[in-house]
């Protein structure tokens, strides 16, 4: 066999005996995968019954202290579940429709699922009342936690209530069912690009490889990959608890990582299949490309791993997904198709010669860069930066119903409340006293009601609304415990649309002359953000510090992590630049069928930061492997770029376009954060593979010129030592 590249350097000792393992192994290899891969898909079928639902909660937090001891004493919780009831005669107040309420409030309240209940016509509350007369609320506390209230209590109630009996209309809705339903959706979403992700690709993959068995086995590979990390997660789930919305990142990363790990082996296999015997080449590609795999699996662990530093059981259930899915990705990518090229590499191997590096496009682009550098790094920066700018405008708030399409249930029902009432009786915060007599109760609720953004004050002594007193207490409803009592107060519509954690720091900053303690559903959200900002430094930190040491480690270069982490910054601000461009300003909702909310929750793109980020490395460490490889055999520090970029790019960019399509999909769903994610992601990985690759990297790269390789001589030892090579 002959072949116009040049002579690879010999693989190493550890990798390489891997490699002939599989190759001697073969059959038994792929016998025990196919078993694991049974195995994994019985157990797999049920994570998704084993995953639990989370709500925005900061354990430990003022607000979760404060609600549990509410809870405790006073049976009392937020309101997470409303009916919202239409008078068929347009007036709430009438007496067919107040007999109607009253009865229907008694059958809510009779229910053993069912914790205390508070109805317009019980209370008078002007809260629970529309402005124009024609609507009222029912509001109850559904106690337990989230999973079992969202899937089992919650749909019974709504299947019971949801009803038109003449004198009454009544819909479902509040803040659990609201989410219950994002979850509904975002489950069938995921069954949906399940069935559209896996043909997609293997009709792409026939494309890039021109070979269908490649195509097979780089999908069988991906479901490989898919089922071992489903199965892993229920048995991480059998120990804590796991998000369902894990399951959707299982799903995209998973078979979007496999088949990244196997473009980059197949292709090197095809490098070695030309210049070796089969169980030679299948050798020295696991050897190789194989070790280059496990660099990028760990960074992209690493990666997602620190989100296990979060608080929140949410977060963390993307940290142990992000833990699993490489793994599983690098045990299918480096021993199972290894295994099966050994018996169908045949199959697998080019048709027709490469043609000579020097007539390569990417070599030729990669040149015409080192030729003037700052004209093209110039160029790439002001369109990386463009895309970046509109993040100077970025604003976090809270999820609401535009989270959901318009014609959703519990939207329908929180967009009549929106428009309808002038407060938000199901975002009231509650506020724990002890230690208050009448009389002091009564100065700090009225002070209370004062808080710009508040419409009401409801207590024991009265309620209150812009500092007067406009209807008596109701001592049933507001029981005293000992010298403990609560109090409510009613955000307006406005304050929650605009700045509900201002909002919650306002009523927190009331003084009172005996202790106090805010919960309800706008404090939670306030608590949860706070402790996200208290801890995304070390995260962020964390993240950085990881990925430099992984990138010395294999280069022994300082600079090369430096430059690393500079162009996933910039890769990083254009992906957000572009979600706020879309997803706050509302450009492009029509086309991709969503409501703008103007603000961001923050939690999202902390996600899309740790996912974006250990893959933006990830080509990174294909790309500065192939280059670092090509200088330590040639010397030539501009050449091997050249050549390096050539070998790597067209991969990296054919693995962008396939984790983009995995991601695109979701960008179809109905839930916006899930369509966030898959646009940005996609979009993310599209411009760093290149715009930021194959454009600023290179140009970087040149200007930087001897120092590429640089580091002190303590760490060039150190790196001697212990360093991670390819070769």
């Amino acid at each position: 066999m002959t072949t116009t590249a040049p002579p690879l350097a010999p693989p190493d000792a550890a990798m390489l005996r891997l490699g002939r393992f599989t190759y001697r192994r073969r059959r038994s290899v792929l016998v025990t995968a196919l078993l694991l891969l049974i195995a994994a898909g019985l157990v797999g079928s049920g994570t998704m019954n084993a995953l639990v639902l989370s709500r925005y909660e900061a354990p430990g937090s003022e607000s979760i202290v404060a609600g549990d001891e509410l809870e405790e004493r006073f049976d009392v919780g937020s309101a997470n579940f409303l009916l919202l009831v239409t008078a068929a005669d347009g007036n709430v107040d009438s007496a067919a429709s107040a007999e109607a309420g009253a009865a229907l409030a008694a059958e809510l309240a009779a229910l053993d699922d069912v914790g205390r209940v508070d109805a317009y016509w019980d209370t008078a509350s002007p809260a629970l009342r529309s402005e124009d007369g024609s609507q009222a609320l029912i509001t109850a506390h559904v106690p337990g936690d989230v999973t079992t209230v969202r899937e089992d209590v919650l749909p019974g109630l709504k299947d019971t209530f949801t009803r038109d009996d003449g004198a009454l209309s009544v819909a479902v809705g509040g803040s659990d069912e609201l989410f219950r339903e994002v979850a509904q959706i975002a489950r069938e979403d995921f069954l949906l690009a399940e069935a559209i992700v896996i043909p997609g690709l293997l009709i792409l993959l026939i494309v890039l490889y021109r070979r269908p068995v490649a195509a097979l086995l780089t999908v069988g590979t991906g479901l490989f990959a898919l089922a071992v990390s489903l199965a892993a997660l229920r048995f991480v789930a059998a120990a804590t608890e796991v998000s369902t919305f894990a399951a959707n990142l299982v799903l995209v990363m998973s078979m979007g990582l496999a088949v990244d790990y196997c473009l980059f082996i197949v292709n090197r296999y095809r490098e070695e299949s030309a210049l070796h015997e089969r169980a030679e080449a299948v050798a020295r590609t696991v050897a190789s490309a194989g070790r280059t795999v496990v660099f990028s699996a760990v960074t992209a662990a690493a990666s997602l791993s620190v989100l296990l530093l979060m608080p929140f059981p949410f977060l963390r259930s993307f940290g142990y997904a992000g833990i699993i899915v490489p793994a599983a990705a690098v045990l299918g990518a480096v021993v199972v198709l290894p295994a099966a090229l050994a018996v169908w590499g045949h199959r697998v191997e080019r048709r027709r010669p490469v043609r000579p590096v020097e007539q390569g496009g990417w070599f030729r682009l990669a040149t015409a860069v080192m030729r003037r550098p700052v004209l093209w790094g110039t160029a790439a920066l002001l369109l990386v930066l463009t895309l970046a700018s509109p993040l100077t405008g970025v604003r976090f708030g809270v999820p609401d119903e535009r989270s959901l399409p318009e014609d959703a249930a519990s939207r329908i029902v929180t967009d009549q409340i929106t428009t309808g009432f002038a407060a938000e009786e199901t975002d009231a915060m509650q506020v724990l006293v002890d230690g208050a007599d009448d009389a002091g109760l009564a100065a700090y609720a009225a002070e209370l009601s004062m808080v710009d953004g508040i419409a009401q004050v409801d207590s024991a002594a009265g309620r209150f609304a812009d500092g007067q007193s406009v209807a008596p207490g109701d001592p049933e409803r507001f029981a005293r415990d000992g010298e403990g009592t609560w109090l409510s107060a009613v955000p307006t519509v406005d304050a929650m649309r605009g700045d509900p954690y201002g909002l919650v720091e306002d009523v927190r900053a009331v003084e009172a002359p005996f202790d106090v303690a805010v919960t309800g559903y706008p404090a939670d959200l306030a608590d949860f953000r706070d402790a996200l900002l208290d801890r995304l430094p070390l995260v962020i930190g964390l993240i950085v510090l990881i990925t430099f040491v992984i990138l010395f480690l294999m280069t022994g270069s300082v600079i090369a992590p430096v430059k690393a982490t500079i162009l996933n910054g910039l890769s990083m601000s254009a992906m957000f630049g572009a979600l706020v461009w879309v997803f706050q300003d509302g450009n492009l909702s029509g086309l991709i069928g969503f409501t703008p909310q103007g603000s961001f929750e923050l939690s999202v793109p902390i996600l899309m930061f740790c996912v974006a980020y250990g893959l933006s490395m990830d080509y990174e460490i294909f790309m500065l492997a192939r280059i670092k490889e090509e200088y330590d055999r040639t010397g030539d520090r501009l050449g091997s770029i050249a050549v390096g970029l050539q070998r790597s790019a067209p991969l990296v960019t054919a693995a962008a376009l396939v984790l983009a399509l995995t991601f695109a999909v979701y960008a179809t769903g109905d839930v916006v954060l899930l369509q966030m994610l898959g646009l940005g992601m996609a979009l993310a990985v599209v411009v760093d593979a290149t715009v930021i690759r194959g454009i600023l990297l290179p140009s970087l790269m040149r200007l930087t010129g001897r120092v590429n390789w640089w580091a002190p001589a303590p760490l060039r030892r150190l790196h001697e030592r212990i360093g991670l090579r390819e070769h």
